[in-house]
């Protein structure tokens, strides 16, 4: 049921407003989505969705969440001892894309990119009910690094029984820009910063069987350019620095993701 002819859909717009044909696009829903997992289209009132409730949930570790084989997790309640994780960023072997900037509605298998070792990667527990996502998650992430300024990505990702790992959504904050376009500082290496990453909206309903995974990581090219970790203009200087990065967990610094849930 996944398939629709979006032309065919522009036109009764088009149609309705520019040449009065009177086709009843205006009385349609004024949202149309796509539950991934269920495989379902429904109409919806408005967007973002007044009945969706913030779920959070906490990335958890004993300090060795690299690849998908470490021990990094997804809880429910806070921990309550700080921990971390680390990695190191290299603009010179930064992560790749898995798929081109023109086929970003196609979801990717991650395991490609399974042994990289900077990759930090969290998921929960096997789910035994399904759980609905529907909007802008959003990680509030407690993180350092060595360097003046550097990115910081996040994606959701669903794994499947059998291994698949699918992402849903993506979200990225350049250090700099942490408290918007508009106001740009650089950090202080080592300090253990608060970023807020709002991912891609998303519509997706993870079932039994399924787990949900987190990634952290500070590259994706070339979806997007790298920092070169040096605080200068990126496309005006050709020196690349290698970042070394943590990511902290539990405790004061609480890296959660907000995951906007509708109940059935």
């Amino acid at each position: 049921n996944a398939a629709v002819d979006v032309f065919a859909e522009e036109l009764r717009w088009f149609d309705y407003w520019l040449k009065g044909v009177k086709n009843g696009a205006a009385d349609e829903a004024q949202v149309r989505l796509f539950v991934m997992g269920d495989g379902e289209w429904r109409d919806e009132k408005a967007w973002p969705l007044a009945r969706a409730r913030r779920h959070s949930l906490f990335l958890e570790s004993g300090g060795n969440a690299n690849t998908p084989a470490g021990d990094g997790r997804i809880v429910e309640a806070r921990p309550e001892n700080e921990g971390q994780d680390r990695y190191t960023y290299d603009p010179g072997d930064p992560v790749p894309t898995l798929y081109t900037e023109a086929a970003f509605t196609v979801p990717a298998d991650q395991a490609p990119l399974a042994k990289r070792q900077d990759l930090l990667v969290y998921q929960s527990e096997p789910l035994t009910e399904r759980i609905e996502v529907t909007g802008n998650p959003v990680v509030e992430l407690f993180a350092a690094t060595s360097a003046p300024d550097t990115d910081f990505f996040a994606r959701l990702i669903d794994v499947h029984p059998d291994g698949r790992a699918i992402d849903v959504s993506l979200g990225v904050v350049r250090a700099r820009y942490r408290d918007g376009l508009k106001s740009e500082a650089l950090v202080t290496p080592g300090e253990v910063v608060r970023y807020e990453i709002t991912l891609n909206p998303t519509s997706i309903a993870f079932h039994p069987g399924h787990r949900i995974r987190l990634d952290i990581t500070s590259s994706d090219f070339p979806n997007f350019d790298r920092n070169h970790n040096t605080a200068a203009n990126p496309n005006a200087d050709a020196e690349l620095a290698v970042a070394k990065q943590q990511v902290f967990h539990g405790g004061n610094h609480a890296t959660v993701i907000h995951l906007p849930v509708i109940d059935e």
